[in-house]
């Protein structure tokens, strides 16, 4: 069955290879930059919301910029939710100087593998199809992620080549149930196809590259030899994520997820469960069995796979699953601690999101938004996020000093306002977005 899969994906890649030779995927071509305010910039992103942290980022940046610094924005994309100031293509244009304009993209159902494949071309003929008719004429192509392949700046918010390392061991038919073999040859295939996009597009030294963190900014080195990639963290809305707003939520909160005083809850967001470690975080409970612990994942991912695990608590409904939400900040507000045992993450926002909230973590040193952590002082550092026993002592450490936790959230808090803010992240963003301009234009007259 292994091998099957391997031809078929061979098979694709082989499609996918000519359909790149061929003229329909023709780079885009730049435009005089007449100064700040004209910059005309593409954005490629199958979605845009505020529910997920890479596109939540996004939907912040290209905000500010069209807000800020009246830039033009088009938006590629096949769904978009809660972002202001946005108008459809075949929309009226009176008053647009600060819109977004989206282009709607299609999108087809199926697996995940395969609407990513469908993305990957429908949005490419898209914007041919728009250049050749004259409907935009951009400056630069930014992409979120490998979303095109003649983007020319890559925000990196994941490596799968090191995604895949890690998780390989995890992944082999003989350790999971065959009702589920379905899942793992899928997930496999998918890495397979975003490593082999990662090996073409990466080491391409034309398409400039953004990591979120200096711990991605190194994985690139090691895998693609790129050592000219610039790091500019996630940032946080640090008006909106304080402990203010949390402790004023905070006890409507708890009644809605039935919650006691007594209780100390623990939370984790993301999806990809698999990846955010939430199998060694459910193996911990076990070890502190006699904590009055609760913990609450958000996320959307297949909630059976975990369920042997949440069967083996003293008290299943220790355990409880939510769907995301745009309010995230009842999440934070219903919480004690926040906990990120992540085997492989670029970032981690919601990390940092928990830290200006005042609440303290745990945090994967494998997470890049470790590295905002000072251990001790404005959150703990989870040194092997498979050990259980590691993940329950920090637990533990948390639950039962209660002193050390005001005193970690406080000066967590205190950090991430001063530093992590979007004012930060949309300055360095707009330079480098104007150097890599200047240097495609002298370039295109040299």
């Amino acid at each position: 069955m292994c091998e099957l899969a391997h031809n078929v994906l061979c098979s694709f890649i082989i499609e996918l290879a000519l359909l790149i030779t061929s003229g329909l995927w023709a780079p885009s071509l730049t435009h005089p930059w007449k100064g700040k305010s004209d910059l005309r910039l593409e954005v490629v992103s199958p979605f845009l919301d505020r529910q997920h942290g890479t596109e939540k980022c996004v939907v912040e940046q290209i905000e500010r910029l069209a807000c800020q610094y009246g830039w033009k924005i088009h938006l590629y994309a096949q769904r978009v939710d809660q972002v202001q100031n946005v108008r459809l293509s075949t929309a009226p244009s009176e008053n647009a100087d600060n819109s977004i304009v989206w282009h709607k993209v299609s999108d087809i159902p199926g697996p995940h593998l395969l609407k990513y494949s469908w993305w990957l071309f429908a949005n490419q003929v898209r914007r041919w199809r728009d250049r050749q008719f004259g409907k935009t004429k951009t400056d630069l192509t930014y992409s979120p992620g490998i979303n095109c392949l003649d983007a020319d700046v890559i925000v990196v918010h994941i490596l799968f080549h090191e995604l895949f390392s890690r998780l390989s061991s995890e992944l082999q038919l003989r350790k999971v149930p065959i009702r589920i073999w379905h899942l793992i040859i899928h997930r496999i295939l998918y890495y397979k196809f975003a490593m082999f996009l990662e090996s073409m597009v990466y080491r391409d030294l034309s398409v400039r590259l953004v990591a979120v963190s200096n711990l991605v900014a190194e994985h690139l080195k090691i895998y693609f030899g790129r050592t000219d990639v610039a790091v500019i963290p996630n940032a946080v809305d640090t008006l909106r994520f304080t402990p203010g707003e949390r402790l004023a939520r905070r006890d409507a909160a708890r009644q809605f997820f039935n919650y006691s005083d007594e209780d100390f809850v623990l939370l984790l967001i993301g999806n990809d469960w698999k990846n955010k470690g939430l199998e060694p975080l459910l193996r911990a409970f076990d070890l502190v069995y006699n904590l009055p612990l609760r913990l609450l994942v958000v996320g959307a991912d297949d909630r059976s796979l975990y369920q042997p695990w949440v069967a083996n608590l003293a008290s299943r409904d220790r355990v409880r699953f939510e769907a995301p939400s745009p309010q995230v900040i009842s999440f934070y507000a219903a919480a004690d601690a926040y906990v990120g045992p992540s085997l492989e993450d670029a970032f981690g926002l919601p990390i940092v999101e928990a830290m200006a909230c005042g609440l303290p973590v745990i945090a994967s040193v494998h997470a890049g938004a470790s590295e905002l952590i000072c251990d001790g002082e404005t959150g703990l550092l989870l040194s092997d996020p498979r050990d259980p026993s590691e993940i329950a002592r920090l637990i533990q450490i948390l639950c039962t000093n209660i002193s050390l936790r005001l005193k970690m959230g406080l000066a967590a808090s205190r950090f991430i306002q001063a530093n992590c803010g979007w004012d930060q992240n949309i300055a360095k963003t707009q330079d480098f977005l104007q150097a890599t301009l200047r240097d495609r234009q002298k370039n295109n007259l040299s």
